[in-house]
């Protein structure tokens, strides 16, 4: 793929969410490896390029004091329906119905769509600059694997597209529709440049900014108004040349560890409710 494309009971969920030991070794390398958390920023700011999940996000999230927030739900989602257990699914998914009740329009299809496919699409580019290139067939397989992340927000299966191919008509169309609004850009400024937010989250900063910039697509970019040139180019192929670097040598488990540990956050929340 190209930068360019880029509570209450759950729908079922079931089919992401069945033991990961019960697929291809690739696929369940694949999904447990926590190599996406690197592409977060992207999906959140491709996400909110669409105005009406901008202003819900603005109204609703902490981002000034507590940036890292929406990334970690996301990516519990992620990892609860994907990777989980049934019941897993099944909370992560009355969390996130939970979350949308006071918001206007966050229960539309085509946004929930769109939410879905950005972390589809931002999971295979993460892998795709910073690890190992996708096959065909394992893209396909990924593909099917996250369609269940839609279906939990109510997206009617047969609306996530069958095919990679149907997926890239999808991308490259729904890109062309995306408008950054003032919402947005305020997100984003909270998200990439946080006053309130622990110490160890600024310090990281530099390196998410220029990685969360270089991954976007560049009509999303620009529309940000973020300043793409030579210098910045350069700065982000060092930037994945260094992470590459640091990624290979990190033992398998590491990779594999946010995860399980989201997880456990998840069912220990989910208990004290």
């Amino acid at each position: 793929m190209t930068n360019g494309r880029t509570g209450g009971s759950a729908p079922d969920v079931r089919r992401a969410s069945s033991p990961s030991s019960g697929r291809e070794p690739d696929l369940a390398h694949f999904l447990a490896d926590s190599t996406p958390v690197i592409s977060g920023g992207r999906a959140i700011l491709l996400q909110i390029a669409d105005p009406v999940v901008a202003a819900g996000v603005r109204r609703h999230s902490d981002f000034a004091r507590r940036p890292q927030q929406r990334l970690a739900h996301t990516l519990m989602y992620v990892y609860a329906v994907v990777v989980g257990t049934p019941s897993d699914a099944a909370i992560a998914t009355s969390f996130v119905n939970r979350a949308h009740t006071a918001v206007a329009g966050a229960d539309d299809v085509d946004r929930q769509l769109w939410v879905a496919a950005t972390l589809y699409d931002s999971a295979l580019r993460a892998h795709e600059e910073f690890g190992d290139p996708v096959p065909p067939g394992l893209a396909q397989r990924v593909l099917d694997a996250y369609a269940p992340l839609g279906v939990a927000l109510r997206v009617p299966a047969s609306r996530w597209p069958s095919t990679v191919a149907a997926f890239d008509a999808y991308w490259t169309a729904t890109l062309g529709t995306l408008r950054v609004s003032d919402d947005a850009r305020g997100v984003v400024r909270d998200l990439l440049h946080p006053r309130f937010a622990p110490l160890w989250v600024r310090a990281a900063m530099p390196l998410v900014r220029i990685v969360t910039v270089g991954m976007l697509p560049d009509v999303v970019r620009a529309q940000y108004g973020f300043a793409w040139g030579p210098r910045e180019q350069a700065r982000y192929a060092r930037t994945v040349r260094f992470v590459r670097q640091i990624r290979a040598v990190v033992p398998g488990a590491l990779l594999r560890l946010p995860g399980p540990l989201l997880l456990r956050a998840m069912r220990r929340y989910a208990t004290r409710r």
